[in-house]
């Protein structure tokens, strides 16, 4: 997951493993362990957190869930050539989920399945 967003342009600014009162606390699930990587937009404005599981195990959600599906499904990113990352993500074997569409003439978008079943929408302003 780390690597596609990083090919998308992200940054990795830190990696950390968090266990402990504090972990069992916040996600209600005593024992357990998890590995945080922080991500950074190039111009630091905004940043994502990537979380995985490593105790207990994780328990796999549904990898074709459509983006109405209940829960965090989709990410939605700027940039600068949609079809230039539609290309790359089709190479890295990601696929649409839909198609390119075209939206009054102002912005180009489109959806694609990366990693782990995630929906990563993509918008270019073209207007």
């Amino acid at each position: 997951m780390t690597a596609f967003f990083v090919a998308l342009g992200l940054e990795v600014e830190g990696r950390a493993f968090v266990e402990g009162e504090f972990l069992e606390t916040v996600c209600g699930i005593p024992d357990s362990r998890t590995e945080i990587v922080m991500l950074r937009s190039p111009d630091g404005g905004a940043r994502l957190e990537l979380a995985r599981f490593v105790r207990p195990d994780a328990v796999p959600g549904s990898p074709v869930a459509m983006a109405n599906e209940l829960g965090l499904r989709n990410v939605s990113f700027e940039v600068d050539d949609v079809r230039a990352v539609v290309d790359w993500a089709a190479g890295e074997g990601y696929g649409l989920v839909g198609g390119i569409g075209e939206y009054e003439g102002a912005w180009r978008m489109a959806y694609v399945r990366g990693p782990e079943g995630i929906v990563v929408s993509l918008a270019e302003r073209i207007g």
